[in-house]
């Protein structure tokens, strides 16, 4: 239906030598550092360091000599700008904590030896892991800044909508994130089959007490109360936030005692209806944000359904593994947060004047969600194998094996195995 007014023929500069840049940036920038995150979560420190090295070099490098320039000044806008030096610093300081954990800290050996904190456990170490984690996020910021600055969005009063829709987007795959680490990491998707049902608080809980968190920061934040007049937008986000908080009290009540609910997925629901229902400028906008809808929808209620249904409000199934379902709703989670990052105004602007449909506009996306989610799996995945587990969760036979062997099962085994008697044919006995 837009197709029928009329566009503005959009034709990028240096288009290749752009795509070749982003392209190097999110290798380099967010999965390398994805990479050594996980390693560094596995202790496996030198490895880490190593990527990281090589992470750091490209964005000093980057901060320094390139740039994400649009077609009105030729010039990366401060806020790309700013992400990408402070992802530099980022890199710098995770990199010297790391190096006061293996000893290679020139500086600190030198003038500051009793500085030194070796090992794998400790302060240090955590804070190294947890800089290596925020470097992933700073890293997928600074990918998703790039075509902001290159096809110059987000100035004036858009800058606020563009906020809004990268924000909520990345925390619905953020949500995905969590959901898939409950479900795949084996010691916490079996907590309840070894550990019964009072030891832990179920992921609802804590789904739910964020919710509310955001529901009230959402109903005071989004409409000044009684200093302005009220939009519809306010109307939108006020009453949003205000089912949040009250859906999120709820739900913390039905979750005590570690037990499932429904309540987190409800609210999802409701989310997605009402962003289905929210009428854009241009059809190929409103048609954006109704399959983003959909996609919200559809992972509340796969998720009452793996619940419910699937796992009969037990942590997991009665065999510990991992059903094929499961991993629809946070798929449906990472695909609904592509989406709303995708919808806002400027950019589909952007996408009429190139003379697509939003059909082929949500192909496009949804092909990212599904390498998203590819590799948000493949990075924990690759953490179980490094920490000696298979796909399944069962712990794998490697040349680490021995390392699992605790005091008591080597005493049994001198005593049960070695002492052993071999009775021969007359009846007398061989000790071996």
């Amino acid at each position: 239906m837009d197709m029928d007014g009329q566009r503005v023929e959009f034709h990028p500069v240096n288009a290749g030598s752009k795509t070749f840049h982003w392209i190097l940036t999110l290798a380099l920038l967010l999965i390398v550092p994805s990479i050594s995150s996980t390693l560094a979560f596995a202790n496996r420190l030198h490895w880490s360091l190593l990527l990281q090295y090589i992470s750091t070099a490209y964005s000093v490098f980057e901060s320094f000599f390139l740039d994400f320039p649009d077609n009105v000044d030729n010039h990366e806008n401060r806020t790309s700008k700013g992400t990408s030096w402070f992802l530099s610093v980022l890199l710098g300081v995770t990199i010297f904590v790391g190096t006061l954990i293996n000893g290679s800290n020139l500086v600190i050996n030198k003038f500051y030896p009793h500085w030194q904190t070796k090992g794998e456990y400790g302060i240090t170490n955590k804070i190294y892991k947890t800089l290596s984690f925020v470097v992933v996020l700073t890293g997928w910021v600074r990918v998703c800044m790039a075509p902001v600055a290159l096809f110059g969005f987000c100035y004036g009063n858009k800058t606020g909508q563009c906020i809004a829709h990268g924000i909520m987007g990345s925390a619905f795959i953020g949500y995905s994130f969590v959901l898939c680490l409950v479900l795949v990491v084996p010691w916490i998707r079996k907590h309840q089959l070894t550990n019964g049902t009072t030891n832990f608080k179920s992921q609802e809980f804590f789904d739910s007490t964020v919710m509310c968190a955001w529901g009230i920061v959402n109903t005071f934040t989004e409409h000044r109360w009684g200093r302005e007049a009220w939009s519809m937008g306010d109307y939108q986000h006020t009453a949003m936030g205000i089912i949040w908080w009250s859906g999120g009290l709820l739900g913390m009540y039905l979750a005590r005692g570690n037990r499932r609910t429904f309540v987190p997925a409800l609210l999802l629901i409701f989310t997605g209806y009402s962003m289905s229902q929210h009428a854009q400028h241009l059809a190929i906008s409103t048609k954006v944000h109704a399959l983003f809808g959909l996609a919200l929808m559809g992972a509340g209620g796969t998720r009452i359904i793996e619940i419910s249904f699937l796992l009969h409000d037990k942590a997991c199934s009665e065999t510990g593994k991992i059903l094929s379902f499961q991993y629809f709703p946070p798929f449906c989670l990472t695909l609904s947060g592509v989406l709303f990052m995708a919808a806002n105004e400027e950019q589909l602007h952007l996408v009429h004047d190139l003379g697509s449909d939003h059909s082929a506009y949500i192909l496009v996306v949804s092909s990212a969600a599904f390498l998203i989610f590819l590799w948000i799996l493949l990075c924990l995945v690759f953490y179980l194998r490094l920490v000696g587990y298979d796909e399944n969760g069962e712990l794998g036979i490697s040349s680490n094996e021995y390392h699992h062997i605790n005091a008591t099962d080597a005493e049994e085994f001198e005593l049960g195995d070695l002492s052993d008697e071999d009775e021969t044919p007359g009846g007398s006995t061989t000790q071996i």
